[in-house]
């Protein structure tokens, strides 16, 4: 059975879309607002997310910013705003589909089948929480964890250990991390990572100068280790 997450504050709409896709077979589960939609996504594993935008604790694009975290579910935005600026934010961050309120059902239900298709090819999802024998990094929440405490993490320094830990096991090469975390004009800035890998090994690591989790490999890269 497949499995849909709605996330939406409006209660009419939840229900109105619980009833329909209910009668056409799907699991259903439901979430008012962005903390209960990330802590459902990494619960239940749903095959596609229904996401509003406008939601009361976090907006929508955050939302879907910790998802695309840890997971390449297909998330279709369901939002009031019709204005290209929030279209564009929310697909940028990674949503697969938006539909703009008012909608149809039948229409929604056709992109509803569509994501699905398209999320069955793709490689079944990741664990939301990364958990090495020194510290925990959780991808939907955004957050790391040592001796349980919450370890503060500038944003590089986050952008370069979810990159490492989505990619855990495997050699990510230099050029990958500057690209992606600083973008392309710094593709040959390489003692850029060598400063802040070194923070993070002060930050994580029990020994940094001996790191068991932050590995560096001559020459190539770095990988993420449990």
């Amino acid at each position: 059975m497949t499995t849909v997450l709605v996330v939406d504050d409006e209660p009419q709409i939840v229900r109105a879309l619980r009833i329909n896709l209910t009668a056409r077979g799907y699991d259903v589960r439901t979430a008012h607002d962005g903390a209960a939609a990330l802590k459902a996504a990494a619960e239940s594993k749903p095959d596609v997310v229904v996401l509003d935008l406008g939601l009361p604790d976090i907006d929508g694009a955050e939302v879907i910013e910790g998802l695309r975290g840890w997971t390449t579910v297909p998330i279709i935005v369901l939002s009031a705003r019709g204005d290209s600026t929030d279209k564009v934010k929310a697909l940028d961050a990674g949503a697969d589909d938006y539909v703009t309120k008012p909608f149809g059902m039948d229409e929604l239900l056709a992109r509803l089948r569509a994501a699905v298709r398209r999320g069955t090819a793709t490689p079944a999802t990741e664990e939301a929480v990364v958990a090495t024998a020194s510290f925990t990094v959780d991808l939907a929440a955004k957050k790391v964890h040592r001796d349980n405490a919450e370890v503060h993490l500038t944003p590089t320094e986050w952008g370069i250990l979810e990159l490492l830990a989505r990619n855990r096991g495997r050699l990510v090469a230099q050029k990958q991390l500057l690209q992606e975390v600083w973008g392309p004009a710094y593709s040959n800035e390489t003692h850029y990572l060598r400063v802040y890998l070194a923070q993070l090994r002060r930050k994580l690591e029990p020994e940094p100068s001996r790191p068991r989790h932050l590995i560096t490999e001559a020459g190539m890269g770095y990988r993420f280790e449990l």
